[in-house]
């Protein structure tokens, strides 16, 4: 297997969908220790600063992760794909500078003071840290979901002796479809955070550990995640608009629609390129082209419109895209029914429930890879997306191309100096680091949820003098001995 090209492409999605599995956990779940931080400092109880100290341990070796895999990715852009990197140099220069000094030095910095800074800080500035590195997160999206979304939207350049030089910076980073990715992007990262937590607090119920804990870390989750999923809904919804808009081919591929004219809304089916059709399919006549234009008789530019050698791969984005709708729609319902009974109080006593929240971890993992899989699949065979608008002629669609693009072929580095050979051991030694690493990762986290949590101690009631014996029996002193306990060691005590 010596193909430079198809090697490439395959080691780069490989070290991007490893790389997607920590990133959208960190940021996830910095939101979440946001919300817990904040209820301590409301409330003062102590149950919300033991859990945020507990989910604090698990985002430091989450974020650790992110980093280490994060690394490779971008050296692949001056090693396999040379060519790439001249012509958009310029706006990957700014952006990803950007998302260095305004996110990662952000992010980073306050690390220190979140996970160290419990006994050395006041309470408001532990919590500013804490807000600072889940901010610190999320701008680090900002910046690379602006940087790819050029890629499927470019605006605000020019090219200048065969590069994208930019013109306006801020037509470059509001490019059309950069602000519909990026809440798409931030609320599967939510998403994906809170069935995590979930999930760990589920497994804490059904042993019957940690339990004032664990219910008060699963209900926050389940809100924050709940609200969430609805939100990802409207956001589907808007993202699918503007992919008909820009990317009309991408959508077609999608949705397995060939012919120019009103489009399924296909639920399952299998396409089948050859004949131009979704073999077994079954879903709502017209219900694309309703959810695009509100019209279900309103037409849509089919594949075939488009030249054959412009058409992106049918298989892999239909199937991607699908997977991703169901399971975010399984995710959805778990969740309001999970929000449905914890309203009713009996939530906790359901462990068939309780079960499936431990497993539903998987399923925003599932989503947030499935989604940039059809995403850039969908893309292909460009690496930067021409500008294409539809017209209509009689009903039948006309492509009229402004900018005809990059094609992924044309990006890749010089084929006589990375060679197949080459490209092909660092595939296999990249994935025998990340396999240690990913192993690494598991054995550190099933440690820290084994140990669980530190243990809530509750803060000694105030009292006068008068009641200081009734109010010190009722109470633990910290070395777990009653005031009986301690009277009846008293005498040998007074006799030495």
């Amino acid at each position: 297997m010596d193909d430079v090209f198809l090697l490439s492409r395959i080691q780069f999605a490989l070290t991007i969908m490893f790389h997607y599995l920590f990133p959208p956990l960190s940021i996830g779940l910095g939101a979440i220790m946001v919300l817990m931080e904040g209820t301590y400092l409301r409330t003062g109880d102590a149950v919300y600063h033991n859990m945020t100290r507990f989910w604090t341990r698990v985002f430091a070796v989450n974020f650790a992760m992110g980093v280490a895999t994060g690394l490779v990715m971008e050296f692949q852009f001056g090693t396999n794909w040379a060519a790439y990197s001249r012509y958009v140099g310029d706006v990957f220069g700014s952006a990803l500078a950007a998302e260095g000094i305004f996110a990662f030095f952000l992010e980073s910095g306050f690390l220190a003071v979140l996970v160290f800074g419990w006994d050395r800080v006041g309470k408001g500035m532990h919590f500013f840290a804490t807000l600072m590195v889940a901010l610190g997160s999320i701008f680090s999206a900002i910046w690379i979901v602006v940087a790819n979304s050029w890629m499927h939207t470019p605006a605000g350049f020019e090219v200048i002796d065969g590069r994208a030089v930019i013109t306006d910076f801020w037509a470059m980073v509001f490019n059309p479809s950069s602000m519909n990715r990026l809440g798409h992007v931030v609320l599967g990262a939510f998403i994906q955070g809170a069935f995590f937590v979930m999930s760990i607090a589920a497994y804490y119920v059904l042993r019957g550990r940690h339990l004032e804990f664990a219910k008060r870390s699963f209900s926050i989750a389940l809100v924050f995640g709940a609200v969430c999923c609805v939100l990802m809904g409207v956001s589907g919804h808007v993202q699918g608009q503007a992919v008909a808009q820009h990317q009309p081919a991408k959508l077609a591929a999608m949705e397995g629609h060939y012919e120019s004219g009103p489009a399924a809304l296909n639920l399952v089916g299998l396409p089948d390129p050859k004949e131009g059709k979704v073999k077994y399919g079954v879903g709502i006549p017209g219900g694309l082209s309703f959810l695009v234009h509100g019209d279900f008789s309103e037409p849509l530019p089919g594949l075939n419109d488009f030249p054959e050698k412009d058409r992106p791969p049918v298989m892999v984005p239909f199937v991607s895209y699908h997977l991703m709708v169901g399971v975010g729609s399984l995710l959805m319902g778990l969740s309001l029914l999970g929000l449905f009974l914890l309203w009713r109080g009996t939530l906790f006593t359901r462990r068939w429930l309780m079960w499936l929240f431990v497993v539903a971890v998987f399923g925003p993992i599932v989503c947030n890879q499935g989604g940039w899989v059809a995403a850039e699949v969908g893309r292909q065979p460009f690496i930067v997306y021409p500008k294409q608008t539809v017209e209509w002629d009689g009903g039948k669609a006309k492509v009229v191309t402004s900018y005809e693009g990059v094609r992924t072929d044309a990006g890749l580095s010089n084929r006589g100096v990375v060679t197949g050979p080459l490209v092909l051991a660092s595939i296999l030694m990249f994935g025998f680091v990340y396999l240690l690493l990913f192993f690494v990762w598991v054995y550190v986290l099933n440690d820290k949820i084994r140990q669980g949590p530190d243990e809530y101690v509750a803060a000694p009631a105030a009292t006068s003098a008068d009641d200081l014996p009734g109010t010190a029996t009722a109470n633990k002193l910290a070395g777990g001995e009653s005031l009986t306990q301690l009277s009846a060691a008293a005498p040998a005590t007074e006799g030495r």
